[in-house]
């Protein structure tokens, strides 16, 4: 199972915490893309607390946490 966290804007029409089975998921960027999610759109994406890339493998356990650019002035 991993655990994805959504972050501000990227929350809308989404839950907060999905649960995901990781067999189904061998990156990051399928998660994005089962979500619907333009890389774009996600300034920082952290698995396990650390930087990462769309294409870095996700594995059993693993917290996939994104963000979106912050705005404001």
């Amino acid at each position: 199972m991993v655990e994805v966290r959504l972050f501000a804007t990227l929350r809308e029409n989404r839950e907060k915490i999905l649960y995901l089975p990781y067999l189904e998921f061998p990156n990051a960027q399928s998660i994005l893309d089962s979500l619907r999610i333009d890389p774009k759109d996600v300034a920082i994406l952290l698995i396990n607390g650390r930087h990462s890339k769309p294409i870095d493998e996700i594995h059993d356990m693993d917290i996939v946490a994104l963000f979106p650019p912050v705005g404001g002035g």
